[in-house]
């Protein structure tokens, strides 16, 4: 299942019913799983690991050395999981010594066409990118986040799971889980009750996830007081705990 005209390092390790299309490189110290689908034009460089039943379209670029100006051809790595859809001309680069030296990828993620991300961003599972949506190094994207199409985070942003990006948000601080952004300059609008309906939350959970918002965002409350009146619900409201947990690893500072 590998088109006469790929080159496939001698290194690499390809399950057996791994398809690589033609004019694709598949380089050195990569790890391709079972059912995986390498479409032509694809450039793949490690040391990178790649999960079964995944599916890269033509001409992306995986694996390739970080866009850092501090890099210095340290071995670093990109890992990424199950069943994701990687489509035309995205670029997903390696980390980077200055952090863990991993970038990560989850599982079930749809990556559309022309997605950056950086060195040492760690995404989710179930996540969606549109086109041209951009991560900046060492972003950090929880589990089912919406990222519109030219929407993007700065680096070391956090974007908690959940959350909704507008179509051209930019998120320069930290997002919250559950937290819906749009505009320019990118400003919280309220909850992701679609997104959350989809996922099976039922209206009080909603609600619950809702008034939690309110105490951060609309009720003029310092954000300390607000995580001390959220933490007294937690353990009634469940739910709260994505929300709570943005809250306390925020390292930029909420997106107000």
């Amino acid at each position: 299942m590998i088109h006469p005209t790929a080159v496939v390092a001698e290194s690499a390790i390809l399950a057996d019913n791994v398809a690589v299309g033609p004019y694709s490189v598949i380089g050195e110290q990569v790890e391709i799983g079972a059912g995986t689908t390498i479409e032509s034009h694809v450039v793949v460089r490690g040391p990178t690991s790649i999960g079964e039943h995944n599916h890269f379209y033509q001409f992306s670029s995986i694996g390739d050395a970080p866009q850092d100006k501090k890099y210095g051809g340290e071995e670093t790595r990109l890992v990424i999981g199950n069943r994701n859809t990687v489509r035309e001309f995205c670029t997903i680069n390696r980390g980077t010594a200055q952090d863990e030296g991993i970038t990560s990828i989850g599982d079930d993620n749809w990556i559309l066409a022309y997605v950056h991300i950086a060195h040492d961003c760690r995404v989710g599972s179930n996540t969606i990118f549109s086109n041209n949506a951009t991560l900046a190094g060492h972003v950090h994207v929880g589990d089912w986040v919406i990222f519109a199409g030219f929407s993007g985070a700065h680096q070391f942003c956090h974007v908690g799971a959940h959350s909704f990006l507008g179509m051209y948000a930019g998120a320069s601080r930290d997002v919250p889980a559950y937290t819906m952004v749009a505009g320019q300059p990118a400003t919280p609008r309220g909850i992701n009750v679609e997104g959350l309906k989809r996922r099976d939350f039922t209206p009080q959970q909603i609600r619950n996830i809702k008034n939690a918002y309110k105490l951060v965002y609309r009720q003029g409350m310092k954000l300390a007081e607000a995580i001390v009146e959220i933490e007294s619900l937690v353990g009634e409201q469940p739910e709260l705990g994505l929300f709570l947990r943005s809250l306390h690893t925020s390292g930029r500072g909420l997106l107000r």
